[in-house]
């Protein structure tokens, strides 16, 4: 179709701009400030814009797993109440995880929305793979809650429950796998 970017183009332009993105809030010498901005990314250009560039890269890419961090910070800053009710619902089977994740119990919409910030505040300033572990964790107890609650929910919510911890579950082993690459230098 005319006027669509060649794919190969965009993959080049989403490896690009997430390298630049994460190299911006790493760097020794970024300005004060950088990773606040960096922080609330989508929320001053938009998380469709985000989406655009780097929703397509796919798991086990640099820029598919900043694409999943923006994504559970904004789900969280948006779905506090809901999200805190499924971590508390999922924190006493998931205990390890609970304690990764690192929210107090039990977590109101307010530190729901801390956590998104943190993660990626520490994905910046931090150790990455730590950041991607914390966030992983949280899924996973989120995960943990929606199932558990699907069990004494209606059928039709009952299964929509249980398919949505299906995906916070393969968000949680994504941003392991992810994790496991950044330590092998191999997440790019």
């Amino acid at each position: 179709m005319p006027g669509d970017p060649d794919p190969a183009d965009r993959i080049a332009l989403a490896h690009a701009t997430a390298a630049a993105v994460l190299h911006a809030g790493r760097s020794d010498d970024a300005a004060s400030g950088t990773t606040e901005r960096l922080v609330n990314l989508a929320d001053r250009i938009g998380l469709d814009e985000l989406a655009e560039l780097w929703r397509e890269s796919g798991p086990g890419t640099l820029p598919g797993t900043l694409w999943s961090l923006y994504l559970l910070r904004s789900w969280v800053h948006r779905n506090g109440e809901e999200i805190s009710r499924l971590f508390t619902a999922g924190h006493r089977y998931a205990e390890v995880s609970s304690a990764v994740a690192g929210l107090p119990e039990p977590p109101g919409p307010r530190e729901v929305a801390h956590l998104g910030d943190a993660i990626l505040t520490r994905a910046f300033d931090g150790d990455f793979a730590i950041a991607l572990e914390r966030a992983a964790a949280f899924c996973r107890v989120v995960a943990t809650g929606r199932a558990h609650l699907a069990d004494d929910a209606q059928h039709d919510e009952g299964q929509r429950q249980t398919r949505l911890a299906r995906g916070n579950q393969r968000m949680a082993e994504e941003l392991e796998q992810a994790a496991h690459l950044w330590r092998k230098n191999e997440l790019h």
